[in-house]
């Protein structure tokens, strides 16, 4: 039995029930407790054995049988040691003890019984009455022990109560109650579920899990009113289109609620459940349906082949690795110049897919000594180049560097895959290629207008693709991680202009549709992505402020910088003058840009790539504008050169 000290606050309305420092009696109270149990049980049987009208012995009298029992009994608990056990952390094991003190005793009395029977000729007790005592004294100590038990289960399950998060499931379906089945079965979660919210306005009388089932219009009449007490919203997000999550989103944002995210129910009965359960993110609510591709094709393209994978470290050329180490290859080489990148994606890789052959390179792509040897001793089936300089500010004031990985580190790989017949080379490009305003998509574009030349050259036999989208979700040096890091430290969120918009899309979308590429058409083409509606990027950082349960412009302020220096305020994936063709995939298009011969822009490069080891950034941005005439510098000190 446990001491209660310091009762704080016990509240019969709001069912709380707040015990602070419990902590558990002698052991010698415990055994008292029992003894006067054992008293009980005793005067119980007493009566029923005289309710049954059956008289007692009198061989001794009865108070001195009773004291006998009981003394025989207390015997056995302290053999079995069943007063030492917290009552509060009782197991089958302390009930186990009690019922097995209980039977030696009774057991040890019936043979003292009967010994003296056969000396005298005379029974001391009554066998029925034993069999009453042991029957009741068993289950009132059990029952004492139970009670105990489930008492502070209640205390401690309201005490928990009170602390957690109480929150409703979106959804009364099968997905939903099965969720709910996984949280209301782990007490570590810090979870209350109060109810259901319903998808539909037909009002039902019945309970799911005893929780109460609100419809839609009844839920959301409630937080307009102020009736509803939650803290926060459950959703399903597979189970929902992007038009009902916004729906729910910006209601529950409205109202202060928090928005948590259902992770499928394999991840849920998991280890780590309750990291699976958070908060939802700005990029749940930016992420567009997953499109599917073929897949067969892409499997036979890499089954038990040697692929290269360049910028390998960083975001975009990581999750091909993943995406082809999950294919069979039989070698996958991955290249970067960033030591650490590099170092921490070996570590990966080799912990995630032990079975796959890795093997690492640290190397320059514009150093081509380094490359050729590669070629040479792996014999390429595959080439995914993602290795570039993509930070336009940066690229814009260091003009020579981007061209010398732009461009000549693309070149020097796409010669060397012409040279030693590799099948395929993949390379990723960028919607700021399109009617570039900076010196960074000015670079890749050339990049696009050399990898696409060879195509058509003599003797040629790989084929080359460019893929084109825009930007991905989360990868390094992105928005939505920047504008995260400055929400974290309070602020102020900063924005270069409140019109600018942006694509986006995942950076498993983004490396699946790099993957597919490489397994359609004939080689020379550009394909861009569907990447649904822009994004105005003042909406996202409002809306990335609410989900952190800040206001913006209040609790964490917006500023606006102005453009940076090559920035424009919108991307386009398509030239002004390009013509797109459908593929076999609606979401897929090839952008027929006009293009250049080998000859020509062969010499172009080596004429800019010479300027650029000399570091002469007005020679270099010169020539580039000469190569892609739609080039026109946005807020840069090379706006001087389009006049």
């Amino acid at each position: 039995m446990e001491k209660v000290k310091d009762l704080k606050k016990f509240s019969l309305n709001d069912n709380v029930l707040d015990l602070i420092d419990l902590k558990f009696l002698p052991r010698w109270v415990i055994l008292f407790i029992d003894i006067l149990i054992i008293l009980v049980s005793l005067f119980i049987s007493h009566l029923l054995i005289m309710g049954l009208e059956v008289k007692h012995y009198r061989a001794f009298p009865l108070r001195y049988v009773f004291l006998f029992i009981l003394s025989t009994n207390v015997l056995y608990m302290y053999i079995f040691k069943t007063y030492l056990g917290v009552i509060r952390h009782s197991t089958f094991v302390d009930l186990f003890k009690l019922f097995f003190a209980n039977l030696c005793c009774v057991l040890t009395i019936v043979i003292v019984n009967y010994t003296y029977y056969f000396s005298s000729n005379e029974k001391a007790i009554l066998i029925p009455f034993l069999g009453f005592y042991f029957a009741l004294s068993s289950v009132f100590l059990f029952v004492f022990r139970l009670c105990v038990k489930g008492f502070f289960n209640v205390i401690k399950e309201n005490k928990r109560s009170a602390s957690r998060k109480k929150i409703y499931i979106l959804g009364d379906d099968d997905t939903s109650v099965a969720i709910a089945q996984v949280i209301l079965s782990n007490p570590n979660l810090p979870f209350d579920i109060k109810g259901f919210i319903s998808y539909n306005d037909r009002r039902v009388s019945i309970k799911l899990l005893d929780k109460n089932i609100a419809t839609k219009a009844n839920f959301i009449n409630s937080l307009n009113t102020g009736k509803k007490e939650v803290d926060g919203v459950l959703v399903i997000k597979e189970a929902l289109q992007k038009e009902e999550l916004d729906f729910w989103v910006n209601l529950l944002l409205e109202h202060n609620i928090k928005i948590y995210k259902a992770p499928s129910l394999q991840k849920l009965r998991g280890k780590e459940t309750i990291s699976q359960i958070k908060t939802i993110q700005i990029e749940d609510l930016l992420n567009r349906k997953q499109i599917k591709l073929d897949n067969v094709e892409v499997k036979r393209r890499h089954f038990q082949k040697t692929v290269l994978v360049t910028g390998g470290a960083g975001s975009i050329g990581r999750e091909i690795v993943r995406q082809v180490a999950l294919l069979e290859p039989m070698q996958i080489i991955i290249l970067d110049q960033s030591e650490t990148p590099l170092y921490d994606t070996e570590l990966e890789m080799k912990e995630t897919y032990p079975h796959i052959n890795f093997k690492f390179i640290l190397a320059d792509i514009s150093n081509i000594t380094r490359l050729e040897p590669l070629f040479n001793k792996y014999s390429f089936s595959m080439v995914y180049h993602a290795a570039a300089y993509k930070h336009v500010p940066l690229v814009e004031d260091n003009p020579h560097e981007a061209v010398l990985v732009n461009v000549l580190g693309t070149k020097n790989l796409a010669l060397l895959s012409h040279k030693y017949k590799v099948n395929r080379f993949v390379m990723v490009s960028t919607d700021k290629a399109v009617n570039p305003t900076n010196v960074m998509g000015a670079s890749k574009r050339v990049a696009e207008l050399f990898v696409q030349s060879l195509q058509n050259l003599e003797g040629n036999t790989t084929k080359f693709i460019t893929t084109r989208f825009g930007n991905v979700l989360g990868s390094n040096g992105s928005v939505i991680p920047h504008f995260r890091r400055q929400i974290e430290k309070g602020g102020p969120v900063t924005i270069t202009h409140p019109d600018i918009v942006r694509y986006f899309m995942t950076i498993a979308e983004a490396c699946e549709l790099v993957l597919n590429a490489g397994t359609m058409g004939s080689g020379g083409e550009i394909y861009v992505f569907d990447m649904g509606d822009p994004v105005k990027i003042l909406e996202l950082a409002k809306r990335m402020i609410k989900l952190s349960g800040f206001e913006p412009d209040i609790d964490i302020k917006i500023i606006y910088t102005g453009l940076r220096p090559g920035e424009k305020l919108y991307e386009e994936l398509l030239s002004d003058n390009a013509r797109t063709l459908p593929t076999s995939h609606e979401k897929i298009m090839i952008s027929k840009d006009p293009s250049m011969l080998f000859e020509e822009i062969d010499e172009l490069t080596e004429l800019v790539i010479e300027f650029s080891r000399k570091e002469e950034k007005q020679e270099i941005v010169r020539v580039l504008k000469s190569i892609v005439k739609e080039f026109k510098s946005n807020n840069s000190i090379y706006e001087s050169l389009d006049k």
